[in-house]
């Protein structure tokens, strides 16, 4: 597990590379199907149609930990960063929080 002790957080290589690719500008998605499935893609900003999966199991240590917020939509629910999720990301990529990246309030 890699994490920053400051933040008192330990994170997966997987939930690291996550946090910066929010950071970076890419929207995280989870697909509920009228099955029950739920499918949960990561949405690059240059290319949007170019998903990747990401593992629901990753998703949800990161909401466990505060440090992403669901809008909790149906069928397709979009995270964001929580502030604490924004100063996590920069802590880990050693670089200050950015007013530019959109994040939960409230």
């Amino acid at each position: 597990m890699f994490g920053d002790s400051r933040q008192g957080v330990h994170l997966t290589e997987a939930q690291r590379r996550l946090l910066a690719a929010l950071g970076a500008g890419a929207s995280l998605k989870s697909h509920r199907y009228l099955d029950g499935t739920k499918a949960c893609q990561l949405h690059p900003l240059d290319q949007p149609a170019a998903s990747e999966p990401v593992a629901a199991a990753d998703v949800a240590a990161l909401e466990r930990l505060g440090l992403l917020r669901s809008n909790m939509k149906f069928p397709a629910a979009t995270y964001l960063l929580t502030a604490k999720g924004e100063a996590v990301r920069a802590a880990l990529e050693g670089a200050p929080a950015s007013s530019k990246v959109l994040i939960a309030r409230g």
